[in-house]
């Protein structure tokens, strides 16, 4: 299984318009930052978490031409925005694309996305079919299980966990806090992936202090950083952090398993 960082910024991206801060300005690739999608890919299967503003052009960089579902976190726009760009994957694959949530979050984007259904407009308009499958239970994308998680993050926001061929990953990228019966679920990970979003603390998101402690006690083989806003240089975050956790970056792909 493999894990892409299509995007690991907050809400408002890397630069930030109108911001001429050290990490705004950086010349270090690492510190450009879109909004937050992970890619992930087996021999069997590839699909997309969440659907940022970003999507577009995460897809033509990182040259995914084919895509077998999407599965949503949460309704915020900086994670749903760039929903409608699914319909390209609809003529490349010629299918009806599966689109997995807590019924909550699908509830919200069938009222944002109103027009998206399941069969081709009788006009002939260009729109996106999609059929909407609300989970509150495990579930099967090609191999790999994915397991929902309740997370805190101020509206309804599900974690997951993914696990193909004996490997475990974890995706928390908006969090707050996690409770304990999610957190009891986090256990025998390869990867953890968890919301940092500044060194301050935040109401809806976790400080790196805060994300690190979650990290130390759910211990992972291996962890990254994610949601990064513009307080946070990936050099001397990554200087600050001990070897296990380590500041995820746009374009960066983590390989579980052989």
């Amino acid at each position: 299984m493999e894990l892409t960082f299509l995007g690991t910024g907050t809400s408002v991206g890397i630069p930030m318009i109108g911001c001429h801060c050290p990490v705004c300005s950086s010349d270090d690739p690492r510190n450009t930052r879109r909004r937050s999608c992970l890619y992930v890919k087996t021999g069997q299967t590839a699909f997309v978490i969440d659907t940022p503003p970003d999507f577009r052009q995460q897809m033509l960089d990182a040259s995914i031409e084919s895509l077998d579902a999407v599965v949503f976190t949460h309704a915020h726009a900086d994670h749903i925005f760039g929903f409608d760009d699914i319909r390209r994957f609809n003529t490349l694959t010629g299918t009806v694309l599966p689109a997995y949530g807590d019924p909550e979050t699908i509830s919200h984007i069938r009222q944002i996305f109103d027009y998206i259904g399941t069969r081709p407009n009788p006009q002939g308009l260009f729109r996106p079919l999609i059929e909407f499958r609300p989970i509150t239970a495990p579930f099967q994308i090609g191999d790999v299980t994915l397991t929902p998680l309740d997370i805190e993050h101020g509206v309804k926001m599900t974690g997951y966990i993914l696990e193909s061929k004996g490997t475990r990953a974890g995706y928390v990228c908006d969090c707050h806090s996690i409770p304990e019966e999610s957190l009891a679920k986090l256990t025998d990970l390869d990867v953890m992936v968890l919301d940092a979003l500044k060194y301050e603390p935040h109401p809806t998101h976790l400080s790196v202090a805060e994300s690190v402690a979650y990290l130390q006690q759910i211990g992972a083989r291996q962890s990254y950083l994610t949601h990064l806003c513009h307080h946070l240089d990936h050099a001397q975050l990554t200087s600050e952090l001990p070897p296990s956790i380590a500041v995820s970056y746009d374009g960066l792909t983590v390989r579980l398993g052989n």
